[in-house]
């Protein structure tokens, strides 16, 4: 059973609608505590069951992003990085992060600059270490959790770390937003497995909806696989959020938009540039 770790700051509450907007799509991509999904659950269903392609994952890969909330365009930014490929306590891993940002004329209300770190298994992209360094509205607030199956399996000392109690085969939110990017989608129909966002710990499950869907965003024209993501708490559909991801049909698979259904608007993530 996941515990809770550690709470975010006064972003937490009273968001404006385009401060909220961000803060969803960072639920997504990076962890904001949805809830308590496999609380009465003991083995992770298909955690790792997806025929997978070679890694696409490339140390200096970043990709720059445009948030949207409804009609507001260009609300905040966020950037998925793939930093290093490093020795993290004896095992290898890959260093994962991202950054996110609101700016102006909402930043003059609604300040937020945040990052995201995340030390995955190579192989199969499954957490060991989980970081959030949150500064939100003046206030700062940083979490380092090493994650471990119960098994002794956490790798490194923990001193300086919390120790977060997962199921095995668990990713983080990096993690497993790289993880899509390993699937061969042609051949699999939906895969489901455990995620910890930094505060619990609940099932995603993604499936193709549509192939050949042409997608225009500001980082140019991309013929994509659509993925319907789902996310279940206590194994239990939230109906009012939804979510969808366009894969780019090139060998890396890259993520190029975003589209959350939230129950208070509609939030969209769009590619700007990749390096």
């Amino acid at each position: 059973m996941a515990r809770k770790i550690a709470k975010r700051g006064s972003a937490g509450k009273g968001y404006l609608a385009g401060g909220a907007a961000l803060g969803a799509l960072l639920s997504v991509l990076c962890g904001a505590g949805w809830g308590q999904a496999f609380r009465n659950r003991s083995t992770p269903p298909g955690a790792n069951s997806a025929p997978a392609r070679v890694l696409p994952l490339r140390a200096g890969e970043a990709l720059d992003y445009t948030v949207t909330f409804s009609k507001l365009s260009n609300v905040g930014t966020i950037r998925l990085a793939v930093a290093e490929r490093r020795d993290f306590y004896g095992r290898p891993a890959w260093h994962l992060q991202a950054f996110a940002h609101t700016l102006n004329p909402l930043r003059m209300v609604f300040e937020l600059d945040d990052q995201f770190d995340s030390y995955s298994d190579t192989a199969t992209l499954t957490s060991f270490q989980y970081e959030l360094h949150l500064h939100e509205r003046g206030q700062t607030t940083d979490s380092i959790l090493r994650l471990s199956a119960g098994d002794g399996a956490a790798p490194g000392p923990s001193s300086g770390a919390a120790m977060a109690r997962v199921l095995p085969g668990t990713r983080d939110p990096l993690g497993m937003a790289q993880f899509l990017r390993t699937v061969d989608w042609t051949k699999v129909k939906e895969v489901r497995a455990p995620v910890y966002d930094g505060h619990e710990l609940y099932e995603v499950a993604a499936r193709p909806v549509e192939t050949g869907a042409h997608v225009q965003v500001p980082a140019g024209a991309y013929s994509t696989t659509r993925i319907e993501l789902r996310v279940f708490e206590r194994g239990v559909e939230m109906k009012d959020t939804h979510f969808n991801l366009w894969l780019a049909g090139d060998a890396g698979q890259t993520p190029v938009q975003l589209q959350a259904d939230l129950p208070f608007g509609s939030a969209q993530l769009r590619m700007t540039h990749a390096q």
